[in-house]
């Protein structure tokens, strides 16, 4: 089913709104309590006429981390809208298939074997090794799980699911290893994504979320069409004029890149990429062209829900936001399982 009564147009707008509703309600929100009115006055120019301490919270913790919701969000589901459409299944899904748990290993093998840095050189860990090893290893599991799930007979689901849960157990079976042997600078370093945070949001990891988004949706969109093509299948697209293997091995190695740039950041937040494209066919079709911008405003837009629900639920502690999503994308999982199993 799709909903037609809304153009893209008209839809593209709402969700604009939406999106800088919950922003600006993101940074109201919060154990500590401040003013609507001061949380506007404290976007504008006349900020400084604010308390000091109002001041701090808005512009160092409440700002960035609202940006970086929305960023981590847009990239996790453009992410899972490619996959899925180079996959041909529904159910693929970085944190599925196991792509989220290999870039996590990587990231926390940069950060035990970089922890000397982290003092030094705080701007080599959060910009260069944690995201280059988790890329690394979010690009190798995917790799390793298309070609397992791939055969002359075309892409099975089952071998991916297996494969992504075995790669999810090695992987987690390494990092209790790293964990293990962690001094007590590198344990506070792995918690602070190990279940999916955005509490350690900075403009430096703001900076390199933009651009990997950018990079992200030009190519992405840029392929779309030949994305399209490919959901006839492998055969029909090379008959279109489609250069099938370059465009698989583009699109795996740019989904790596952004979940590696996720996870090294954020830690693993699971299945926003797995319910964003779903509700964007629902609004926009299946055509890559206007799936991938829906799902970014969506995967945004919902990321930004969760994390605003993580602050509130548990104050004045604080719920990682990895596991908002993950009950809510649990549930979508098993129905996606059950409609699957009812058409075989």
């Amino acid at each position: 089913m799709r909903i037609k009564q809304l153009s893209a147009m008209q839809f593209t707008a709402l969700s604009l709104c939406l999106l800088f509703f919950t922003a600006t309600a993101s940074i109201v929100v919060g154990p500590m309590t401040i003013p609507v009115f001061d949380s506007f006055q404290g976007l504008t120019p006349w900020a400084s006429e604010l308390p000091q301490h109002i001041q701090m919270v808005i512009h160092q913790i409440r700002l960035p981390r609202t940006l970086l919701c929305m960023l981590i969000g847009a990239i996790l589901a453009v992410s899972g809208a490619v996959m899925q459409g180079l996959f041909r299944n529904p159910l693929a899904e970085p944190g599925i298939i196991g792509v989220s748990a290999g870039a996590a290993l990587g990231a926390a093998l940069a950060i035990v074997l970089f922890a000397q840095l982290s003092f030094a050189v705080p701007a080599f860990m959060n910009l260069a090794a944690v995201p280059l090893f988790a890329f690394i290893g979010g690009a190798l599991t995917t790799l390793l799980v298309y070609y397992m799930g791939t055969s002359q007979y075309g892409t099975s689901v089952t071998v991916m699911l297996l494969a992504g849960v075995a790669i999810s157990a090695l992987s987690g079976a390494g990092i209790g290893y790293l964990n293990f042997i962690a001094d007590d600078q590198m344990l506070r370093d792995l918690s602070l994504w190990s279940m999916g945070s955005l509490a350690g949001a900075s403009w430096s990891s703001i900076i390199l979320s933009a651009v990997a988004l950018i990079i992200l949706l030009v190519v992405f969109i840029r392929r779309a069409s030949s994305l399209n093509a490919l959901l006839l299948g492998e055969a029909e697209a090379g008959h279109l004029g489609v250069d099938t293997q370059k465009l698989k091995t583009t699109l795996i190695l740019l989904c790596a890149m952004g979940v590696g740039v996720t996870v090294s950041i954020a830690g693993m937040i699971g299945f926003i990429g797995l319910i964003i494209p779903h509700l964007g066919r629902l609004i926009s079709g299946p055509d890559h062209r206007h799936l991938i911008p829906v799902s970014a405003l969506l995967g945004a837009l919902l990321l930004t829900l969760a994390d605003m629900f993580a602050r509130v639920a548990v104050t004045p502690a604080e719920l990682p936001v990895g596991i908002v999503t993950a009950i809510l994308g649990a549930p979508f999982f098993l129905y996606l399982l059950f409609q699957q199993r009812g058409k075989m």
